[in-house]
């Protein structure tokens, strides 16, 4: 009989058609996956979190394209601290509900996936959009979710901000505090896609991995390793992108008809729409110092709805963070290590209080208008306002930096009538952004692979890899004798001439280490740029309407750097780099007009001779937001 039954076995199933796990003890919240209907019939995956025994709590909600899913954490978990992501365990150990949705398209969602669905009006005739769906979102809840207040507050970084950002255009009633975490809002100007006008052409592999398919996709295909050199073998960035077919991809096709700054990027500026229709909505604006992706955003929609006359609902932080490391922990930016987590501070210090005056009517958050981590006093700066030293319209007016003869720089302007340095940018040789191999960002290298600098780090890497090349200028200070506080927004006034017409200009703040640190000996002479950026030349008059270089004239290139609040130290050094290109970070400029770079032919590209002006006619300088005592080099 026995035999019988164990030979039955083989006609059954192990793997029985349901099954639900069984947690000693329970679980002390309640996961709840619904779809949440849109006005025009979309319905929108979308997980809730619920403290079990929750009454009158607060929601906060984060709209993704990453996949609520998986974003919501772990549903085995055995508390809600250890179920949801490691950034949000101070909201949900607070009582907190937690929703995170998937936007229209991806993952769970229904719906057609546009990247960075345009706001309503001339780019998008519809009548819908982010704004639409965080509103809708939000209605659903309040009338759906019987544990809650009624009120709600969203957060998110990157793309998460952006959609943060578009629900203030039109915010729901119950939307009682937001905070945008380094939000993709001028992705022209400074965020994903460009800087000032040369192309991130390396994001191409994220457009790639979030438009071939509504789940997870993966990066473009590549036979390569260095992808230096895959890059510089394609050609220019068109020749790369129908090379692997990338041009089907509509984003791709956008971008690459709209090489300038016109409408179709001006009418998806988040900070320019949102100063045009400030909302009362409390909301804190969050950036990362060392954000390698969107250094542009928080920072500028901050300065936009100050000077709409809306100071007083909205605050800005900046940390010592690369790109969302505020959903992780913030001891370091590569060899660089701060005052204990500084994002684990963030969330809980800032964050949390924030959250808990708004959405609670708890204790006031006494955040100041303004906190700056300080990366050379290591510590946390609190500020009235922003930048306190500034070309116009603040305290106190920007100190010009020269560059100098012998290499140096100089608070004294040149004297000298005829003064200049040159180099010859080639594009057949670029100047890597960093050491080679470079390696894809989206690939998913660990920290520990051998030879990888992780890309999360880059803008704080030793730049020694690349000072004595030919085709980069240095000029250094003499060794300081007390501290240089700067305090602002960097702006360069590069007086230059080529014998080309067009190129690139790259210019990098960099705090020079003593030659020994014996409390750290890794850092002996360690060139840390606090601020670089990079400036397309044939848009220095105009980002719209792009114009050729007058070969071998005299032309003015200004551009801010990125916001710094730093000390250079006595015993340190400030340096000032110069050079042509980012590669393969930013597409080579062929340094021969064309209509659009994207469409550059080989015999475009050719070597041109750069030509640094530093006389008293053409004086050239980094202006730098110095405040309290300086010393002259």
């Amino acid at each position: 009989m026995a035999h019988a039954q164990d030979a039955s076995l083989v006609a059954r199933d192990d793997i029985p058609k349901t099954f639900d796990d069984v947690i000693p003890g329970g679980q002390d919240f309640t996961r709840k996956e619904v779809m949440i209907p849109m006005r025009d019939g979309t319905k929108l995956f979308t997980v809730i979190i619920i403290p079990k025994g929750a009454k009158d709590a607060p929601m906060i909600l984060t709209r993704t394209p990453y996949n609520a899913g998986e974003r919501a954490g772990n549903p085995k978990a055995m508390t809600i601290g250890d179920a949801v992501p490691l950034a949000d365990a101070a909201f949900v150990e607070a009582g907190y509900i937690r929703v995170y949705q998937d936007v229209r398209g991806k993952y769970g969602s229904e719906g057609k996936y546009i990247m960075m669905y345009p706001p309503r009006g001339p780019l998008n005739p519809t009548k819908t959009d982010e704004t639409t769906d965080g509103w809708d979102t939000i209605d659903w809840l309040v009338k759906h979710i019987p544990e809650s207040n009624g009120r709600v507050g969203m957060i998110g970084s990157s793309y998460e901000g952006e959609t943060v950002a578009m629900a203030l255009l039109d915010p729901h009633p119950a939307l009682k505090a937001a905070v945008p975490e380094s939000p993709m809002i001028d992705t022209y100007m400074g965020d994903d896609w460009f800087h000032y006008g040369a192309f991130r052409q390396m994001m191409l592999g994220y457009v790639h991995m979030q438009t071939v398919q509504k789940g997870a996709g993966a990066v473009t295909p590549t036979d390569t390793y260095d992808k230096y050199e895959e890059y510089l073998r394609a050609g220019s960035v068109g020749d790369y992108i129908r090379s692997r077919g990338l041009e089907k991809l509509p984003f791709v096709a956008r971008m690459m008809a709209h090489p300038a700054y016109d409408s179709f990027w001006q009418g998806q500026d988040l900070a320019r729409l949102m100063a045009a229709k400030p909302s009362n909505v409390p909301t804190l604006w969050e950036q990362g110092l060392f954000d390698q992706e969107d250094m542009w955003g928080a920072n500028h929609a901050w300065l936009a709805l100050k000077a709409a006359g809306h100071a007083a609902n909205n605050w800005l932080v900046m940390g010592p963070w690369s790109h969302s490391q505020v959903n992780g922990k913030g001891y370091n930016v590569g060899p660089f290590k701060w005052e204990g987590d500084t994002a684990r501070f963030y969330n809980r210090q800032m964050v949390l209080p924030f959250f808990e005056q708004y959405l609670r009517d708890g204790q006031p958050a006494k955040l100041a208008r303004v906190n700056i981590y300080n990366t050379g006093d290591d510590r946390w700066d609190a500020f009235d306002d922003w930048p306190t030293s500034c070309a116009k319209g603040c305290g106190t007016a920007l100190t010009p930096l020269y560059l100098s003869k012998g290499a140096s720089l100089a608070f004294d302007k040149p004297a000298d009538a005829q003064a200049a340095d040159t180099y010859v940018s080639d594009p057949a040789k670029p100047v890597p952004f960093l050491p080679r191999p470079v390696l894809d960002p989206f690939f998913g290298y660990g920290t520990d692979f051998a030879g990888y600098i992780p890309w999360s780090s880059w803008l704080l890497h030793d730049q020694r890899f690349v000072d004595g090349r030919s085709d980069v200028l240095t000029y250094e200070t003499p060794v300081l004798t007390s501290a240089v506080r700067v305090q602002g927004t960097p702006k360069v006034d590069l007086r230059a001439m080529t014998t080309g017409t067009d190129g690139d200009f790259v210019v990098k703040l960099i705090d020079v280490f003593p030659p020994s640190v014996p409390s750290d000996p890794a850092m002996g002479g360690y060139q840390m740029a606090i601020a670089m950026d990079i400036l397309r030349g044939r848009y220095r008059e105009s980002f719209e309407h792009p114009t050729a270089i007058p070969a071998n004239t005299p032309q003015a290139y200004a551009f801010e750097l990125p916001n710094v609040n730093h000390v250079f130290k006595p015993g340190h050094r400030i340096m000032v780099q110069v050079q042509s290109t980012l590669f393969p970070l930013y597409d080579r400029n062929p340094q021969t007009f064309v209509p659009n770079i994207f469409n550059a032919k080989p015999g475009d590209y050719q070597p041109a001779t750069i030509t640094v002006l530093r006389s008293d006619s053409q004086p050239s300088a980094v202006w730098l937001p110095v405040v309290g005592k300086s010393t002259t080099p």
